[in-house]
C-alpha cells in the first residue's frame, strides 16, 4: 500500500459523508484528494446525483462520484481526448463491475428499499438505518475504488476509437467546457461504463448547470432544484419517458467501439442537443 492509498481510509471517508452530506461528494472528495486533486466545485455539484439522480433511485451516489473522480484522474494522465475518455470509460466499467459484484446491484433505490420522491421515505430510511448503511457502503467502496481506478490506469495497451468515445464528452464540447470537465464526464458513456443504467448525458448535463450556477453565483445546489428537475421533465419527454440508456436505445453497448460508432453516426443527437440547451438556457 503506497502512501496516497493510505490516505483513504474508513473513518476519514465517514468524516468526510458527515461534511459533505452526500455519497456523490463523499466519493468524488475522498478519491479526488488520494489522487493528489482539490477540485471544491465539481465535487459539490454531484449532489444532484445522491440518490441516483435527484433521487430518482437509478446509479448509486458513490457509483456517480467514484466514476467523476476516474475522469479526473484520466484527464491528469492523458491530457484531453479520445485516449483520455476511453481510460475513463475502462475505469468506470471497472467500478461498475466491482460495486455489483460487492452489493448485488448499483441502483439506489434497490440498495436503499427507499423511494425517495414520495413523501415520508426519509423518515423510513433512517428507522430503517439507512445512513449507517450508506456511511459503512462508502467507508469500503473508496478504498477499493482507489484500487480499481489505478488497475485501469496501469499502462496496458488500450484500444482507442478515433472519435469521442463518450456521449457525454460530445454534450461537454457542445457546451464549450474544459478539457477537465470533458472527460471527467466520459465515464459516465452507455449509463456509466457502458452498463446500460440511467443517462450518461442527463446525469452529464445536470452537474454541469450545477457548476455553472455556483460559478455565477444564481444557483443552489440542492435535491429540490426546480431547473434541474425541469432540465428532467423535458428529457423525458424527449426520451420517451425512458432513463435507463439501454431502454432509450434499445440495446446495451457491446464496446467503446460500438458506443462511438453509435455517437458518431448521430445516435442519441436529438436528446444530446436537448441537454445542451437546456443548460445553455439556465446560463442566460
Amino acid at each position: 500500500m503506497n502512501k496516497v492509498e493510505k490516505g483513504i481510509t474508513s473513518f476519514g471517508t465517514v468524516l468526510t459523508f458527515l461534511k459533505v452530506g452526500t455519497c456523490s461528494e463523499t466519493l468524488c472528495n475522498v478519491l479526488n484528494r488520494a489522487f493528489g486533486h482539490s477540485l471544491e466545485l465539481e465535487e459539490h455539484a454531484t449532489m444532484h446525483l445522491a440518490g441516483g439522480i435527484m433521487q430518482h433511485g437509478y446509479q448509486c451516489g458513490l457509483i456517480w462520484g467514484a466514476t467523476l473522480a476516474a475522469g479526473a484522474q484520466a484527464y491528469q494522465l492523458y491530457g484531453s481526448g479520445p485516449k483520455a475518455e476511453t481510460s475513463a470509460v475502462i475505469a468506470s466499467q471497472r467500478l461498475v463491475k466491482y460495486f455489483h459484484t460487492r452489493y448485488k446491484d448499483i441502483n439506489c433505490l434497490e440498495l436503499t428499499d427507499t423511494e425517495w420522491q414520495k413523501p415520508g421515505q426519509i423518515f423510513k430510511y433512517f428507522i430503517k438505518g439507512g445512513t449507517i448503511r450508506c456511511f459503512h457502503m462508502a467507508a469500503q467502496y473508496a478504498s477499493e475504488a482507489f484500487g480499481e481506478i489505478n488497475r485501469a490506469f496501469n499502462g496496458n495497451q488500450i484500444k482507442v476509437p478515433s472519435s469521442s468515445v463518450s456521449c457525454t464528452a460530445v454534450l461537454a464540447r457542445k457546451m464549450g467546457v474544459s478539457d477537465l470537465r470533458r472527460v471527467m464526464t466520459a465515464g459516465w458513456a452507455g449509463g456509466i461504463g457502458l452498463c446500460g443504467g440511467a443517462c450518461g448525458a442527463l446525469g452529464a448535463a445536470i452537474w454541469l448547470a450545477g457548476i455553472q450556477g455556483s460559478e455565477a453565483g444564481s444557483g443552489k445546489i440542492d435535491f429540490k432544484n426546480p431547473r434541474a428537475q425541469d432540465m428532467i421533465d423535458r428529457f423525458l419527454k424527449c426520451s420517451d419517458y425512458e432513463f435507463e440508456c439501454s431502454q432509450i436505445v434499445g440495446r446495451k453497448f457491446e464496446s467503446m467501439d460500438d458506443h462511438a460508432a453509435y455517437v458518431g453516426e448521430g445516435g442519441c443527437s436529438e436528446i444530446i442537443e436537448l441537454l445542451a440547451a437546456e443548460v445553455k438556457s439556465q446560463r442566460a
